[in-house]
């Protein structure tokens, strides 16, 4: 008799990947070997999307040509550029990427092609252009105008610019460069299972790209980090306690805490407290902050739970300035990274990803005709 199926497929393996691992009883993150604690402040965004596309860290004449080909990617195709005004006012954010990097697709040159070094350059493109969607969409929502992005600036600090409508502090560039860097690759995560399963039907990388969208879009997998920062917010003065015990209480979930992997302290949290504590001291308020910390002592102190990648997330994205409901795209924006690099590893070994299933339904039914049912 066949095994019980796990629900959730927990600790199954759904696919051999060489980009990123996880020691789940030793809180560690590794992408293509490299500790995230060796990476994060040290690696750019850009460094750490090479190294997962393009399988090693480059050196300076590689980061240069990499650097380039992102620049003279960025450039948005005409279809998704007239599409963006109506689609912002009809969709939220997530939905409006979904749709608009689908519109993408029909502008890019490789769309029709799976090739090894067709992917590479729409990898490549779809990294460049993510930032872009996200600032342009929330330009035509605002009704504002997004600056002309400048090729010699990075990726954070060209995003920052777009989004805030200010030339941001260079040490505000580091620290989002950072959460980049922090947020690129996490193995088989939801949105990266449903983008490898849409390539290993030979899919395209935009339609698999589409899928890990909608699939991050889901508030069991992305939003998380919204979700903390609106209760952050809803809390009265001095109220946090007995606001985080209360919801304990009442068996609500509090989001930012405990992970389906980690057994102790997701290894990307430790980086983004830090942030938050160092721009809530340079802004000269560090409401959130205290808030922050107070939550997570009550919830380790009730529950035994640390705070994942996503709790301290949200009051650093809101001290850089970005909008809350613009948190999860932000993710995307990272996530492009490791998203793509899946589906070059998925095509360059690719078998059609097909579970089993276990049916629990009616068994032997007689079919009536219609008028005996």
């Amino acid at each position: 008799m066949a095994d019980k199926p796990t629900k959730g497929l927990a600790d199954v393996v759904a696919a051999s990947t060489a980009l990123s691992d996880i020691d789940g009883k030793a809180g560690r993150l590794f992408y293509r070997g490299y500790d995230i604690h060796d990476l994060a402040g040290r690696a750019t965004f850009e460094e750490t999307a090479h190294l997962l596309q393009r399988g090693k860290l480059p050196n300076r004449s590689e980061l240069d040509a990499y650097v380039d080909e992102l620049a003279q990617g960025r450039e948005l195709g005409a279809l998704a550029s007239a599409n963006i005004g109506e689609i912002a006012e009809k969709q939220k954010p997530m939905e409006a990427l979904r749709s608009l990097v689908s519109l993408a697709a029909a502008d890019d040159v490789d769309k029709d092609s799976i090739a090894p070094d067709a992917n590479l350059r729409k990898a490549a493109r779809l990294t460049a252009q993510q930032p872009l969607l996200v600032a342009r969409y929330h330009a035509a929502r605002s009704g504002g105008s997004v600056p002309e992005p400048d090729p010699s600036l990075s990726i954070a600090a060209n995003f920052l610019h777009e989004v805030t409508g200010r030339v941001p502090d260079p040490r505000e560039v580091e620290i989002f460069d950072e959460c980049l860097v922090l947020h690129a690759d996490h193995t088989m995560n939801a949105s990266t299972f449903a983008a490898r399963v849409c390539a290993a039907t030979l899919s395209d990388m935009h339609s698999a790209i589409v899928a890990a969208i909608g699939t991050l879009k889901g508030p069991l997998h992305g939003g998380a980090n919204e979700q903390v920062m609106k209760l952050l917010e809803s809390i009265p003065p001095g109220q946090v306690a007995q606001v985080v015990r209360d919801k304990l209480a009442a068996h609500e979930k509090i989001m930012g805490f405990g992970h389906r992997v980690y057994k102790t302290e997701d290894p990307r949290a430790t980086h983004l407290r830090k942030m938050s504590a160092e721009l809530a001291e340079a802004g000269g308020d560090d409401t959130y902050y205290r808030m922050s910390k107070e939550m997570e002592e009550v919830v380790f102190e009730t529950k035994g739970l640390y705070p994942n990648v996503d709790f301290y997330a949200a009051s650093v994205y809101h001290y850089l300035g970005i909008p809350t409901d613009l948190f999860t795209p932000v993710f995307s924006i990272s996530r492009m990274s490791g998203w793509t690099a899946h589906v070059i590893e998925q095509h360059a070994d690719n078998r059609l990803i097909r579970p089993d299933s276990e049916y629990i339904g009616e068994t032997d039914q007689k079919w009536k005709p219609i008028d005996e049912r």
